[in-house]
């Protein structure tokens, strides 16, 4: 006689479990991504949902922050590795265009797009996004700034609405991805973007 199998059941896995939240958030925006939809999606019943996230705003607050250190990692990632912040803002421009288009996840950037129409109810989540996107113009402007401070840009240069200039930029590829534009489309609003930046020396070009 076969005797019934005893224990804990088997767990799902939680990685892969956010990746598909983050999926779905991305495509479909907090909002409109129901608990049906994220169970659904992630393969899980909402008991497991809510205890292994909480509930959907701790469950989206944990996607956008996987989302950082994975899909949007290029923003600070260029702005770190590159010598001048013009080169740290040309990176971060073209691999935008790249990452906005990515075959096989959604179009754009899920901390732009995500709380985008959102209502009253969500404005928690609108803000905490917000913050998120300010805290990019910051870096960019600190950079900038150190730039100007030895000599790469010139003297009125000015930082602030060099920085806020390329978050628009970046901010509007993301909806033209999500509206159908390809990479080469968005390759050449960055290089037009840049024509936009005060002249600078050539080891900086």
């Amino acid at each position: 006689m076969a005797t019934k199998q005893r224990g804990r059941p088997r767990s799902f896995d939680r990685a892969t479990a956010l990746e598909r939240a983050i999926m779905a958030f991305w495509e479909h925006g907090y909002e409109a991504t129901s608990i049906a939809d994220l169970t659904r999606s992630m393969g899980i019943g909402a008991p497991s949902l809510y205890a292994a996230f909480g509930d959907k705003k701790a469950l989206f607050s944990a996607a956008v922050e996987e989302y950082g250190h994975t899909y949007g990692a290029f923003l600070g990632r260029a702005l770190d590795e590159e010598p001048t912040a013009r080169r740290g803002v040309a990176r971060m421009l073209r691999e935008a265009a790249a990452e906005y288009t990515a075959p096989g996840r959604p179009p754009g950037c899920l901390v732009i797009t995500a709380a985008t129409n959102a209502t009253e109810a969500s404005a928690d989540v609108v803000a905490s996004l917000r913050e998120q996107r300010e805290a990019n113009v910051h870096a960019m402007e600190r950079a900038i700034e150190a730039d100007k401070a030895v000599g790469e840009l010139p003297e009125d240069a000015d930082p602030r609405a060099l920085a806020r200039f390329t978050a628009v930029v970046i901010q509007g590829m993301s909806q033209q991805a999500r509206d159908g534009a390809s990479r080469e489309e968005l390759e050449a609003v960055a290089e037009l973007a840049l024509r936009a930046w005060p002249d600078s020396g050539p080891c900086d070009r």
